[in-house]
């Protein structure tokens, strides 16, 4: 059965320092031809007690694609056991607020070589607020596996190319959004250091910070960008959200591996 890697993105300080982890990376298929047939049920969950919530929902299309399903379960079963986890250490007393478990399984993508699946919610386990949980999950139906990070830039030095890109990105983004709040010089200085700083903590070149990608597609099928989604604070403040950068085509080809550059086409 189809692992899901590391677990959910890490939640934040005021969630008491628990931990949810977050898959950087999938894994190939099983070889068992037998359980690559299995065709598992994606069933919503929907479980309101005074305790805690929680709401899954999957995209039907995915049941087409059992490693990919079972992978969607993997994760939902981790964040779900993360609440449960959290709630054990109540002692059976109930929350103040309860716990709360969001997501939602989206599918991104669909084409003979390409299926990519977006996870997105939020768990509240206590704190001043909740945490999201982004992920991605790019599937290859052709080649039978997970798509990772490091299968699809081998080559740790040609992380570089995509770490500056991103990065520069990013960057013009927060400053144009500094200059739209008109701060004071100082103010303004401090800001940008502060949010540059977190942005190249966050897209150092290795692939585990860009462990979270999807396709953006042409109408032919082929893949024209990378979207990169960097969930709060990996790259900006929780209160600036989710943040994705498109690496095109023409960016990325030179460094994916040879096995993967059928599926890119740059405009």
């Amino acid at each position: 059965m189809l692992a899901v890697g590391l677990a959910l993105a890490t939640l934040c300080g005021c969630q008491r320092g628990r931990e949810v982890e977050a898959p950087a990376s999938a894994p190939a298929a099983p070889a068992d031809p037998v359980a690559v047939a299995a065709t598992p049920e994606l069933k919503d969950v929907i479980e309101t007690t005074p305790a805690y919530i929680i709401g899954i929902s999957y995209p039907q299309e995915a049941v087409r694609y059992p490693p990919l399903a079972r992978a969607l379960q993997d994760y939902a079963a981790a964040v779900q056991d993360q609440l449960m986890q959290a709630l054990g250490e109540l002692k059976g007393r109930r929350p103040a607020v309860p716990y709360d478990l969001s997501l939602n399984f989206s599918l991104v993508a669909e084409t003979p070589r390409v299926v990519a699946v977006a996870a997105t919610g939020s768990s509240y386990l206590g704190g001043a607020h909740g945490v999201p949980l982004e992920q991605r999950f790019v599937w290859l139906p052709q080649m039978q596996q997970m798509l990772a990070a490091e299968q699809l830039i081998p080559n740790a030095a040609d992380w570089v190319p995509v770490s500056d890109y991103v990065r520069a990105q990013l960057k013009t983004r927060v400053q144009r959004d500094l200059d739209d709040d008109h701060l004071d010089p100082d103010v303004y200085a401090e800001q940008l250091q502060m949010r540059g700083g977190m942005i190249d903590e966050g897209t150092a070149p290795k692939p585990a910070h860009f462990a979270r990608f999807e396709p953006v597609m042409n109408a032919d099928g082929s893949i024209r960008a990378l979207r990169f989604v960097f969930p709060p604070y990996q790259v900006a403040p929780y209160v600036e959200g989710t943040q994705t950068v498109d690496v095109p085509a023409r960016v990325l080809l030179p460094l994916v591996a040879p096995a993967y550059r059928p599926l890119f086409r740059a405009g």
